[in-house]
């Protein structure tokens, strides 16, 4: 008969299923009852302003995302910006990109003492790129060339795609802490909100979101003329080329201090065996500014750049146009597949061809390639990021400040070539403020849908809109004129009727 186990040992257990449920119980629900805010906390990297962070559950999609907490002292001054609040979020939701952490919802809360904004974002649960370094480091493992090939092209495309918006999207805090790498091998950069939220704000409610440099260990991401000069995208690649060199050699040693110093750096870009790596680096690390290059030139670097193979070629074309096939069109056709049929032939003079048969395929490994690519993890560059999209007025800087922050290269906006065969209007005037809000739903002849929003201003009129609409590619030159004519159309009917 086997003994009884000792009471300790149980008592232990106990206490930690009672944390476990405890950190499991549900504090505050959303106002739509989606998003359930739980006790746990978590660590979702350097989140400067965010007051708290928690773990919190959709239950809709059944998985698990985080809370965030920005804490607002004063709540006459929140009340006055809440329009200005609500504008900059909206935009901030639209924000989307494989490799960019995404934000899901978000909602104003005045009910309180202090008046809060909550938004759902991502969370992923791998942790950031400072922590995996940190394990490889210490089970003595050297960086893989190809997983440090394919980390630094995922983060450049979602910085091309950033910088690419109008006005261009600053990041302003890339650092090992604000990337965040997923059990599969997809990167994703967060923290995206805090330079946009900071510098939309007026003075008096920029208290909860101090800004940059808030931890010694992570001075050495900024350039030497931050702060000093209006922040340009030269600022994010300076920073990236920074957590490329972590990233080829796991730690830039600090000897014991806090702040890693310039020494130190200059041992680890020493360490570089690879001279392309090294040149890349180093064209990133430049301390003028305008020799940097930009994201979208990186991403075309030799120690980059690989010719895509087909098999790549085919997955995106494949995704891309999978919404005109069923959704289980991979396993019906390998089910009526002729596993003996020969997918490939190389002729060989004076001996057999040498042939491929579907046997030989897995189809369990394509299943897994597609959904890599569905992910994110094997970008097609620039090619395949979604076309940026443009800030509303409330967010783009001050000329002067525009014309500081202007890219050496500033790169153009692709024109969008497919017609529009459908669209839809719709003018809502709320009562509690003048201006009236705007959606517009275009449907393209590859049946894409876009929706806009937009708070309409007095001086707004139809062609101006219809011309930013060309301008920022959703709306093909050939279709502006009748897009004006149609929102005239919809302001002389809803103004109308609504004086």
């Amino acid at each position: 008969m086997a003994a009884p186990e000792p009471a300790p040992r149980r008592s232990r257990e106990r206490e930690r299923e009672d944390e476990s449920e405890d950190e499991s119980d549900i504090l505050e629900e959303s106002p739509c009852g989606r998003w359930q805010k739980r006790r746990e906390q978590v660590n979702q990297g350097n989140m400067p302003g965010v007051q708290s962070t928690f773990l919190a559950m959709d239950t809709e999609e059944g998985v698990e995302v985080v809370w965030n907490e920005l804490h607002f002292a004063d709540r006459k001054a929140f009340s006055a910006h809440e329009e200005k609040i609500q504008t900059v979020f909206e935009q901030l939701a639209l924000v989307d990109h494989p490799n960019i952490v995404k934000l899901h919802k978000y909602w104003l809360d005045a009910s309180e003492a202090h008046a809060r904004v909550i938004f759902i974002t991502e969370y992923v649960s791998s942790g950031s790129l400072k922590q995996f370094l940190k394990k490889t480091k210490k089970n003595h493992k050297a960086m893989n060339a190809r997983a440090w090939k394919r980390w630094c092209t995922q983060i450049l495309s979602a910085l091309s795609f950033l910088h690419a918006c109008s006005p261009p999207i600053i990041h302003g805090n890339l650092t090992s802490d604000t990337i965040f790498i997923q059990h599969n091998g997809l990167v994703k950069i967060g923290s995206v909100w805090h330079r946009i939220f900071s510098n939309a704000l007026p003075d008096d409610l920029r208290s909860p979101i101090q800004a940059e440099r808030e931890q010694l260990r992570n001075r050495h991401f900024f350039p030497p003329e931050y702060g000093e000069v209006a922040d340009g995208t030269t600022v994010d690649i300076f920073s990236f080329g920074m957590c490329a060199l972590e990233m080829a050699v796991l730690e830039i040693q600090s000897n014991g201090d806090t702040r890693v110093t310039e020494e130190a750096i200059a041992r680890a870009r020493h360490s570089l065996s690879d001279p392309n790596m090294r040149e890349f680096i180093l064209s990133c690390l430049a301390r003028n500014p305008a020799c940097r290059p930009s994201a979208h030139s990186l991403l075309f670097h030799r120690v980059l750049f690989e010719v895509h193979s087909l098999k790549l070629l085919a997955a995106h074309c494949f995704i891309q146009h999978q919404y005109l096939m069923p959704e289980n069109v991979v396993e019906e056709k390998t089910k009526a597949m002729d596993l003996h049929a020969v997918l490939a032939e190389l002729p060989r003079p004076c001996r057999p061809p040498l042939q491929w048969r579907y046997s030989e395929v897995s189809f369990l490994e394509l299943d897994k390639f597609l959904e890599d690519v569905r992910n994110g993890i094997y970008p097609l560059m620039n090619f395949a990021a979604a076309r940026p999209l443009g800030l509303p007025r409330v967010l783009v800087p001050p000329p002067e400040e525009a014309q500081k922050a202007k890219t050496p290269t500033p790169e153009p906006f692709d024109p969008e070539t497919r017609k529009v065969v459908q669209m839809q209007c719709n003018l809502e005037r709320s009562e509690d403020a003048p201006h009236w809000h705007l959606t517009l739903l275009l449907v393209l002849e590859d049946r894409l849908h876009r929706q806009l929003t937009y708070d309409l201003l007095p001086t707004d009129s139809a062609q101006d809109l219809a011309a930013e609409l060309v301008h920022y590619g959703f709306v093909p030159e050939d279709d502006r004129t009748k897009l004006a004519a149609f929102l005239e159309s919809a302001f002389l009917k809803h103004r109308g009727a609504h004086p």
